[in-house]
């Protein structure tokens, strides 16, 4: 079998590399990764046949298709700009990765990693702001208040040059984290955006789970053209401003076939008392014809490969763990009724049900880490310079009728 690199075969086929890896993730090509771990390989012969056979065709409603230079979706596992996320969870920090997203620039990964904070004037306004806000609200609803006001105290936010907008972005993701509430009196409260997170999210301390937090955010910071993104890209394609397209990208992150799928996660490991329920609890469910939350993908048609390395990696910081032994239950119990694979949302749901975090912290986190993607996808957008404006397909009755 001949083999032939990702720039030959697009070149083979016509196509950008874009849309090479596009035809990767619906299944049309088949890639394996080459012996040096990084590039990708394919089948010249697999190759040959689909240049002859012409350019795969959808339906119109299926697919927008955009190109960026940022995150590829290929196997069970997303790359940031070439680097595997998989293997950055664990040995890169959040804000060097989002640094990496935004910039591109290598020296992201062993700069001197700056502490990324919101100015005491502006954290009092956000919290001012949240007042009149039920106690009980999730995170993921204060998190548009939060930047709304950042966003109305920001005089320079609509100046959108890539420097302006990192600095928009620390900001951003830090006052997401600051501008939440804390649980427990005399939390710490400075540190890393991991750290500070952590101590919104549950009063417990870490019990070396603080790791495991931060390689979460790293798995979470890009996700291609997740419906949160697409949103936020088409903010950013008519200039609004980077807080706007957070905004945007927030709104569509809660919904509950995305981001809020976590928070679904969560209700159901919370009826998982130990690992005998599970059978019953999914049994339960299935009876009803509720969908069973954590489980499948859109695009990965096996295992979610950020699900399977948080799993590991919970596995390794409190082996043995009561809640982390049900939640095993639950994914064993899944296998055995053939049921899709567990995705990312079930693995963040396990980390807080683990972490004895609050209602809602997989969405939240979900939401910071994000946060990284939305402006780099922004960023190309900006630079672009031109409105996504996709075209419907009518199906009402005939004009004029």
């Amino acid at each position: 079998m001949e083999e032939i690199d990702a720039a030959e075969a697009a070149r083979r086929l016509g196509v950008k590399p874009a849309t090479l890896y596009a035809y990767v993730s619906r299944g049309v090509l088949r890639r394996r990764p080459g012996s040096d771990g990084r590039r990708s390989m394919f089948d010249a012969a697999e190759v040959a046949l689909l240049a002859r056979r012409g350019r795969p065709r959808r339906a119109a409603e299926t697919e927008l298709v955009v190109e960026s230079a940022l995150t590829a979706l290929v196997g069970d596992r997303p790359y940031y700009r070439g680097r595997d996320a998989l293997a950055l969870a664990g040995t890169a920090r959040y804000e060097q990765v989002a640094t990496w997203l935004w910039t591109g620039d290598p020296d992201a990964f062993t700069a001197t990693a700056s502490e990324w904070r919101v100015a005491s004037e502006a954290l009092a306004a956000v919290r001012d702001a949240q007042r009149g806000l039920p106690g009980d609200l999730l995170p993921l609803d204060r998190m548009p208040v939060i930047v709304t006001v950042l966003a109305g105290l920001d005089p320079l936010r609509f100046h959108l040059e890539p420097p302006a907008v990192v600095a928009a972005g620390q900001t951003i993701v830090a006052g997401l984290v600051e501008g939440l509430p804390v649980p427990e009196e005399g939390s710490p409260l400075d540190g890393s955006v991991a750290e500070r997170l952590w101590s919104r999210l549950t009063p417990r301390p870490p019990d070396g789970l603080l790791d495991v937090l931060e390689a979460t955010l790293v798995l979470l910071a890009d996700h291609e053209l997740a419906a949160s993104t697409l949103a936020a890209r088409v903010a950013a394609s008519v200039r609004a401003d980077p807080y706007a397209v957070v905004l945007a990208g927030l709104g569509v992150l809660s919904g509950p076939l995305h981001g809020g799928a976590s928070l679904a996660a969560e209700r159901m490991f919370a009826d998982v008392r130990g690992p005998s329920d599970a059978a019953r609890v999914i049994g339960e469910r299935l009876r009803r014809g509720d969908r069973i939350p954590g489980l499948g993908h859109r695009v990965y048609t096996g295992a979610d490969g950020r699900g399977v390395r948080l799993m590991e990696l919970l596995r390794a910081a409190v082996p043995g763990h009561e809640q982390l032994a049900a939640a095993e239950a639950v994914i064993a119990e899944a296998g055995r009724r053939r049921l899709p694979a567990p995705n990312v949302d079930l693995a963040v749901a396990c980390l807080a049900r683990v972490a004895g975090m609050v209602p809602g912290a997989g969405a939240a986190i979900a939401a910071v880490a994000r946060t990284a993607g939305w402006l780099a996808h922004g960023m190309e957008e900006y630079a672009r310079g031109r409105m996504l404006r996709p075209r419907a397909v009518y199906t009402g009755p005939p004009p004029g009728s």
